[in-house]
């Protein structure tokens, strides 16, 4: 990170509980939109018009003005075939690339392996929040686990120690029920604390920062100005991992939804002015995903689980515009209610890889699939 070329980095920002797709990119031009949400639809007058068929979520506007710059990407009808919708199943297989079978590597995992193969950087990888996430697990491979950067190592009376069990034994109950016991325990056993031991490091980078930005005072901005924090003191951390939510709402949507996307829009916006303004923003690519959208229809409070979703792109190096297509609302297109996914989020997943990160995809994702020209 001193030489005068920047490693790439990127920072997922998972969208926990299946966002709602068309709730987030408004197809406010189609009357089906209005038939099917009597309740949960979108006044007109408060959409943030993106063009003639879309707009974005009324909370929204901070990232518009990303949009408006070109440095945001819409990527439409993600997902893959078959959803299941269920969070637990869905969000595994977005992690893991396995569609089929219960994975045990993190594709992230797998990239971080592939980044620093001698494992010489155990700051490679650093994930913000209370859990180990799936996509970061690869036996033998750390990954630095931080739940509140000012407060590690410095809380009176709890050790780093008893922080990285807590999160380590959060990682074992999340898994061992799906993946049985056995692979849950291999991991922890040949990575162990391992896995946390960067974290040691990490309680240095508040005091080598300094900046005019003022992010707003959530829980989501905080675990983004910690990875600015990380990523400003140079410690050479490729990929973040940073998760907010629940999405999941399946009453009182609108509520819930205009709490959660102020939060995620002002968090991410402050985060990306902060990265411009310390001229750390070049290097810097960000990939927003949920597990799944929303059923089309609404249930008279909310939105049940769903199929195709949205993801986003952000970033100096990215391409803004809209990428995939709008999927069909034609109720005889919906499957069980749902719009269909008509790009597979492992394409996504190897453009990030491959023309990002400089990596070879196939490994990473498990096979081929069909790119985007996100970056320039």
């Amino acid at each position: 990170m001193t030489s005068t070329k920047k490693d790439p980095v990127l920072v997922v920002f998972q969208l926990s509980g299946g966002n709602d797709y068309l709730n987030t990119v408004i197809p406010y031009a189609n009357p089906i939109y209005r038939d099917a949400r009597p309740t949960v639809g979108i006044a007109e007058d408060r959409i943030i018009k993106v063009d003639d068929k879309i707009g974005f979520h009324p909370e929204m506007g901070p990232l518009k003005k990303v949009y408006d710059r070109g440095d945001m990407a819409i990527i439409h009808g993600i997902g893959y075939p078959k959803s299941p919708r269920s969070h637990f199943r869905s969000m595994d297989i977005w992690h893991t690339c396995e569609p089929i079978q219960l994975g045990t590597e993190g594709w992230l995992g797998r990239a971080t392996r592939d980044l620093d193969p001698g494992k010489e950087n155990v700051l490679t990888t650093v994930s913000f929040g209370p859990s180990l996430f799936r996509a970061l697990t690869l036996t033998g491979t750390p990954v630095a686990v931080v739940d509140d950067l000012d407060n590690y190592g410095l809380l009176p009376g709890i050790t780093e120690k008893e922080q990285r069990n807590k999160i380590l034994d959060r990682f074992a109950r999340m898994y061992s029920p799906a993946i049985g016991s056995s692979a849950v325990m291999d991991y922890m056993g040949q990575t162990g604390l391992d896995t946390l031991e960067g974290a040691d490091i990490l309680n240095k980078a508040p005091g080598m920062y300094s900046s005019t930005v003022e992010y707003p005072d959530t829980p989501i901005a905080k675990k983004l100005k910690g990875i600015a924090q990380v990523h400003m003191a140079n410690f050479g951390t490729r990929i973040f991992y940073v998760d907010h939510g629940s999405f999941d709402s399946h009453s009182n949507q609108n509520g819930m939804a205009d709490k959660l996307w102020k939060d995620v829009s002002e968090g991410l916006s402050a985060f990306l002015d902060d990265l411009r303004e310390h001229d750390a923003s070049d290097n810097v690519s960000v990939l927003m995903f949920t597990e799944f959208g929303r059923r089309t229809h609404d249930n008279g409070s909310g939105t049940d689980h769903g199929a195709g979703g949205a993801s986003f792109m952000f970033g100096d190096a990215v391409k803004g515009g809209q990428y995939s297509e709008f999927p069909s609302m034609e109720a005889k297109d919906l499957e069980q209610g749902d719009v269909v996914p008509n790009y597979d989020f492992r394409g996504l997943y190897t453009t990030i890889v491959e023309d990002w990160m400089g990596l070879d995809g196939k490994p990473i994702v498990d096979g081929q699939f069909e790119k985007l020209p996100i970056f320039a």
